[in-house]
């Protein structure tokens, strides 16, 4: 029986001098001291009932009670309810693989190839899903190359000499070299901003700056478009401040929704400018003031975009001259850059704020010298004359495969960057294909355009990535792909489309898209000329020379004609 706080604080010899008046005065109302008196419930009353008849008479258990009863929802669900022996205990190899046949039912269950790539041979590689194939790499998001440039691996090589191969600790305590240090300044300076600051990949880079700042800043609503990646939608989620949805590059639609929240409110408008998918290109200076206009910040994600665009390689920012309209830049050391690691680069406040704060900043061991080392090396050469020549040989083999596979009526969607995306619904429609794992491994054959007599690997965008009926191939090439590797490429993708029975573009399509992707490789040109010079005149690839006012070539989408 649990003791009386009352009668425990009394003394002995005062209970024993003074008990009959305690009896009277006490005895009724007493649990304790009713044993004395007779007035405890009956010894046939449950011991359940007797207990509360007791707790209802006790003084001190008549306050405690009512707060035992407002305990809060967090203790209430730690009480163990007992159940039944009978109940079956919940199956969990049962559910995991239900959880795995629905993805296989849908076409969108991911299957790893097992690829090791060739530093010697780019974009070489060998796939070992059915034994060793050589093959040739077109879904890389190393888009320069970098991976394996020999000043590149040369800078690891002697970090890792010197300094070995971890980081040995978090930022905050040993894990802070001078590499980090250098990196960060540098990143900066590409982006003309205060201050950079590295996390571990850009996907931790977006999720813990938007999700610290929606939860730090006051009231905050933020802006996402419809396209983000899910590291930005992850952040935007987990932060639970409210949050609107414009469609797709749409400024009206922002305009729009940024209208319905005070301006006084704060905000975040966060887009990226390269579509990882569609190849898509924001309208980057009119997101940023239509944002500004109504008081919100900017955080643009340009992880597809640094070291392919501008004349140092800083991204879609510097080649449209709006690195000042971008409050927030993130990018990553693991496409262009060819390492690993994210970034963001801002404000000297802003930097120092999420260093504070951000958990999936402080929280984790720092990327390797070995790794810094490299991407430091790699964002100085794409900073060069070297980096600008990487990026017009780059966008010169774009062009040509595009209209390659356009004059072969592959059906090429138009964009305006070096992402190639070709629609392939590949999806088949025999249940039983699915019965068994081999034959689903000869769909997945099929669904990523490996196939064994064949020595190319493509990357097939699953459902989870794409609708259902609009997959697409992602077409990546780099520097380093020959015209003889992109004519075999297309060849085979023909041979393919046939086996497949897969619409080719009809002529009048074909001429449509031909004459659209036109006018798009004319920005492209205009884009490089413009890197090379900003002189009033520069050389027309169709037209010979054109004055900034005016220029002759059809549907220049940059140049009125005069």
């Amino acid at each position: 029986t649990m003791p009386c706080p009352f009668m425990t604080r009394l003394s002995p010899s005062y209970i024993r001098n003074y008990g009959s008046n305690l009896l009277k005065t006490y005895g009724q109302h007493c649990p304790f001291m009713s044993r004395f008196t007779g007035t405890l419930a009956s010894a046939n009353s449950s011991d359940e009932d007797s207990g509360l008849e007791a707790a209802k008479k006790c003084p001190f258990l008549a306050k405690v009670t009512p707060l035992v009863k407002e305990a809060s929802k967090e203790m209430q669900d730690d009480v163990i309810v007992s159940q039944s022996r009978n109940v079956e205990k919940f199956q969990y190899e049962e559910f995991f693989h239900e959880q795995i046949m629905k993805k296989k039912k849908d076409h969108s269950y991911r299957v790893f190839r097992k690829v090791n790539r060739l530093a010697a041979d780019f974009p070489a590689a060998y796939e070992y899903s059915w034994g060793e194939l050589p093959i040739t790499v077109w879904c890389s998001n190393d888009y320069l190359g970098m991976s394996r440039h020999p000043e590149v691996i040369n800078a690891a090589k002697k970090a890792l000499d010197i300094h070995g191969a971890g980081a040995g600790g978090t930022r905050n305590i040993s894990g802070n070299s001078m590499y980090h240090e250098l990196i960060e300044r540098e990143l900066a300076a590409l982006h003309q901003k205060e201050r950079a600051l590295l996390f571990t990949s850009c996907f931790v880079a977006n999720d813990s700056t938007l999700y610290t700042l929606a939860r730090h800043l006051p009231g905050c609503h933020i802006f996402s478009d419809a396209g983000n990646h899910a590291s930005m939608i992850q952040g935007i989620r987990n932060s639970k401040v409210p949050k609107h949805i414009f469609r797709h590059n749409d400024v009206d639609h922002l305009a729009e929704l940024l209208s319905q929240v005070p301006i006084n409110v704060p905000k975040i408008v966060a887009f990226e400018t390269v579509h990882s998918m569609t190849g898509a290109v924001c309208p980057l200076e009119e997101l940023c003031d239509v944002a500004h206009e109504h008081g919100a910040l900017t955080y643009v994600d340009e992880v597809h975009a640094v070291g392919l665009y501008g004349k140092h390689g800083a991204g879609i920012g510097e080649r449209d001259d709006q690195l000042h309209n971008m409050d927030i830049i993130s990018g990553t050391l693991g496409k262009a850059f060819g390492n690993i690691g994210g970034y963001i680069a801002g404000s000297s406040y802003l930097i120092d704020m999420i260093r504070c704060y951000a958990a999936g900043f402080i929280f984790t061991t720092s990327l390797p010298p070995t790794c810094l080392a490299g991407a430091l090396k790699s964002v100085q050469i794409l900073r060069s004359s070297e980096g600008q020549a990487l990026r017009i040989k780059h966008q010169e083999n774009v062009q040509y495969l595009r209209q390659l596979l356009l004059e072969k009526g592959l059906p090429v969607e138009p964009t305006v960057s070096h992402i190639i995306p070709v629609k392939g619904n590949m999806g088949l429609q025999e249940e039983e294909i699915l019965k068994d794992d081999k034959h689903y491994q000869d769909l997945i054959c099929y669904k990523h355009l490996i196939m064994r007599q064949k020595l190319e690997f493509l990357s097939y965008l699953a459902n989870a990535s794409s609708a259902v009926g609009e997959e697409k191939l992602r077409l990546a090439p780099t520097p380093h792909h020959t015209k003889q590797m992109m004519d075999q490429l297309v060849g085979d993708m023909l041979k393919i489309w046939d086996r497949l029975q897969l619409p080719l573009l009809n002529e009048v399509t074909k001429y449509l898209e031909i004459s659209l992707t036109v006018t798009l490789s004319h920005i492209y040109l205009i884009n490089i000329l413009e890197s090379r010079s900003r002189a009033s005149q520069s050389h027309c690839f169709y037209e010979g020379t054109y004055e900034q006012s005016s220029c002759q070539c059809p549907a220049c989408p940059r140049f009125k004609i005069g």
